[in-house]
């Protein structure tokens, strides 16, 4: 099946649809990474974002779960240019087309994604709707201009809902989740930290109750 990704500036590009079916608004984003996609499309910093791999195979080690960055995806889409379909490792679970499917991510395989890189470094920041099905691109353009499938906010879509705790025999570190990586909260746990880990929206009397050593604000998606 023929997908097409549709830019902000009218421009086009079709590939073949792999993943999810359907249609995705985002904001279109690279990474020149050679490997950690599954880390990067369970990067909450992602949020809303259709991911272009400018590096031309994806996948050859599969997808394992302890890898996993976030409770799940956050990615808006995903461009690459091949899809490996075996993956070799012997932590792959499954393969990245199945997990793309399973978590209703979009991809298109086939595009030029360094000419696509090129494109967003030199005209800057775009939108862009990514679509697996042959809706017409005028209503494309119009949908993603009229905000159809937005995430009105970022922040609040990727924070957790709920404090918790992760204990630790060292200092007393509350950490404020704007969309935290999970390997952060492992490197401070590593360190011996104890983790109180609370909601974006936490008021400031509420962590001064836990009487922290220290306070760390995570990264997150947005600017």
């Amino acid at each position: 099946m023929i997908g097409k990704l549709v830019l902000e500036d009218g421009a086009v590009l079709t590939g073949k649809a792999r993943g999810a079916q359907g249609c995705s608004t985002g904001e279109v984003v690279f990474n020149t990474g050679m490997t950690g996609f599954q880390e990067i499309l369970t990067d909450p910093s992602y949020c809303g974002q259709i991911i272009t791999m400018t590096y031309p195979l994806i996948g050859n080690y599969g997808i394992a779960p302890v890898a996993n960055e976030s409770r799940r995806p956050y990615a808006r889409g995903f461009i690459v240019r091949e899809i490996c379909n075996r993956p070799s490792h012997w932590r792959s679970g499954q393969s990245l087309d199945s997990f793309l499917r399973e978590h209703n991510i979009i991809c298109l395989e086939g595009v030029d994604t360094r000419a696509l890189t090129r494109r967003i470094r030199e005209h800057g920041t775009m939108k862009g709707i990514i679509c697996s099905d042959e809706t017409g691109v005028d209503e494309l353009l119009a949908r993603m201009r009229a905000g159809v499938g937005d995430v009105p906010e970022l922040v609040r879509e990727v924070t957790t809902q709920h404090m918790y705790r992760i204990a630790g025999p060292g200092p007393r570190v509350v950490v404020m989740d704007f969309g935290c990586k999970e390997n952060i909260l492992r490197r401070l746990h590593h360190h011996g930290c104890d983790l109180t880990v609370v909601p974006a929206w936490t008021k400031a009397a509420e962590i001064l109750s836990y009487n922290p050593d220290g306070i760390f604000l995570s990264n997150g998606p947005g600017d």
